[in-house]
């Protein structure tokens, strides 16, 4: 922590502490890309790494000062319509009392200024009642709207926009659970940026995290609404395809690919394009039964190989069986 300069704070020393241990491969191996490409352990970074492989439902403590937000807006409704109720009972007694003024007095106008008055009284309160309860209202809305952006800010990676890992491994639980139910297929790609050190280096921070947000923006579009894209972890990028084969899914990827080594990335502050950029692509399917664990490591050796023979390449679970059977 000291070396890297991270603040020994008791969330980031849980984190440290987990990568120390050992306890999560993926975080260890998040950790150690990041060091790999002299990422700046800031703020964002250190709270994501806790949120996503530490303590998941710390993303949702966000949402802890809600219940007594609600609680000050049912307090305050009560109170107004306690009194509300109190000030009708008020007014029924006082018209109860212009009611006798007129069986026993022979004066209209009196009874009619009488009346008036409290007619008066009775709509002032009904307008503050209805601005009472408008103002309720527009918190409730308010606090409706804070706890979906807090939902959003609990799944959701704060550089690409895409899903966070957290996100994904739900997504990825439920979508296995459908395809063994349905009997449909489920496939998986798993996008590394290649020479992403190299950027950083070369260029800078700022350079780096806009390779990843414009490689995160062209697997965004390339795939389909039920499907999920995030973030794995570094610079690596992660779709799930629910209903999709290992041919489409590999189809997909190789239609990303493509649009990536395509696009051209220039320096916002001078214009000048900087060198292309290129991705090794893995793919695999979901086979019945099987952890998503296994999946992703076959997905992840097929990604290892696209990048061992030559990087921007495509490779898919059947490739990498197919050079098994030929080296026995």
């Amino acid at each position: 922590m000291s070396q890297q300069s991270v603040p020994a704070t008791p969330s980031n020393f849980s984190v440290w502490f987990e990568y120390a241990m050992g306890t999560s491969p993926a975080l260890r191996k998040t950790i150690d890309i990041l060091i790999g490409n002299k990422r700046k352990f800031d703020a964002a970074i250190n709270y994501e790494l806790y949120v996503t492989y530490v303590n998941p439902q710390y993303g949702l403590a966000v949402k802890g000062d809600f219940p007594e937000r609600l609680r000050g807006v049912i307090t305050n409704a009560t109170q107004f319509l306690t009194t509300a109720i109190a000030d009708n009972r008020t007014q029924i007694e006082a018209l109860g009392e212009v009611s006798s003024e007129a069986q026993a007095s022979g004066d209209p106008q009196a009874i009619i200024e009488r009346l008036v008055t409290e007619l008066s009284n009775a709509t002032a309160r009904a307008t503050a009642l209805e601005l009472n309860f408008e103002a309720s209202t527009q918190e409730l809305d308010r606090i409706r709207n804070s706890l979906k952006e807090a939902e959003q800010r609990s799944n959701t990676d704060a550089l690409t926009g895409l899903a966070n890992r957290r996100s994904l491994d739900e997504f990825l639980r439920s979508a296995q659970i459908v395809a063994m139910e349905k009997g449909e297929p489920l496939s998986v790609l798993l996008i590394d940026i290649d020479h992403f050190k190299d950027f950083n280096d070369t260029f800078g921070h700022q350079v780096g995290d806009q390779v990843l947000r414009l490689v995160a923006k062209v697997l965004q579009e390339n795939v389909r609404d039920q499907d999920l894209a995030a973030r794995y972890g570094g610079e690596e990028l992660f779709a799930v395809l629910p209903g999709a084969d290992l041919d489409v899914c590999a189809g997909v990827a190789e239609r990303i690919r493509g649009r990536i080594s395509d696009a051209r990335l220039t320096r916002r502050t001078t214009g000048l394009e900087i060198s292309s950029v290129t991705v090794s692509i893995g793919v695999a399917q979901f086979k019945l039964a099987e952890s998503a664990e296994a999946m992703i490591e076959r997905c992840d050796r097929a990604l290892y190989r696209a990048k061992r023979s030559g990087r921007n390449k495509t490779v898919t679970e059947n490739d990498i069986e197919g050079e098994v059977v030929a080296a026995a």
